[in-house]
């Protein structure tokens, strides 16, 4: 199954108004990186907030020759294909791509497409914290390299979580089984389906019986394990 972990950064918060700056993309195989990226920077064309370069970093100065969302967008689309898209509070990443998109009056992506790992990361982890920083703690992820946030580097972040989010990397052991809604088969359902195997029966060598005849004969025959001798197969 192949997904996509995904981020944008963007001019400020406004989806009516801001622009996207930067779109990073991860490629997941069966939940893990495949090593296949994408990333674009974009000119947006616009001011960057203040508040926003003050998360990423990214100038105007920087994006002055980068390409338009315009002009980049079928390179973006065959990335990411028809599937799925993981992101961090989806909503907001793909209310701005789906602005993009509307602007130059190509189709919006379907909802159906996304997952959100901050709605996983709240059902498993309800107490929280869940931003992306503090599931990276609380996970044991490297997130030295995050002084700013990137659009790259928080999709590989991303798909780092989203793996520990399903139920950590021995889930990814599990490559091909799949149920109908593509998520891993549990190990204790694998484990359910076998068939039990037919006990396998004690062969006892004739010295055995006559030991054990012997033993009986002291303690009586009223003892719990005086037919037991009989029942038990013979040694080939």
């Amino acid at each position: 199954m192949r997904e996509i972990a995904f981020d944008t950064e963007t001019t400020g918060l406004d989806m009516a108004a801001d622009r996207i700056i930067e779109i990073g993309c991860v490629e997941l195989i069966n939940h893990i990186p495949s090593g296949r990226i994408y990333q674009v920077y974009l000119n947006p064309q616009r001011q960057i907030s203040n508040d926003s370069f003050l998360v990423h970093g990214i100038s105007e100065q920087f994006l002055a020759d980068k390409p338009l969302f315009a002009a980049a967008v079928d390179e973006f689309l065959d990335f990411i294909g028809d599937d799925p898209l993981v992101a961090h509070n989806a909503d907001f990443d793909f209310g701005f791509i789906n602005a993009e998109l509307g602007r130059i009056g190509r189709t919006a992506l379907s909802p159906a497409r996304i997952v959100d790992s901050l709605a996983l990361a709240r059902r498993r982890h309800p107490a929280g914290p869940n931003s992306l920083d503090a599931l990276c703690g609380r996970y044991g992820i490297d997130r030295s390299k995050r002084t700013l946030h990137g659009a790259l580097l928080d999709a590989g972040l991303l798909g780092e979580v989203y793996i520990e989010l399903l139920g950590g990397r021995q889930a990814s052991l599990l490559l091909g089984d799949f149920d109908r809604r593509d998520q891993p088969l549990s190990l204790v359902a694998m484990r359910s389906s076998r068939t039990r195997p037919v006990p396998r029966g004690l062969a006892v060598s004739d010295a055995e019986r006559a030991a054990h005849a012997a033993f009986m004969a002291k303690i009586g025959s009223g003892g719990l394990w005086a037919g037991y001798g009989a029942s038990a197969p013979a040694a080939a």
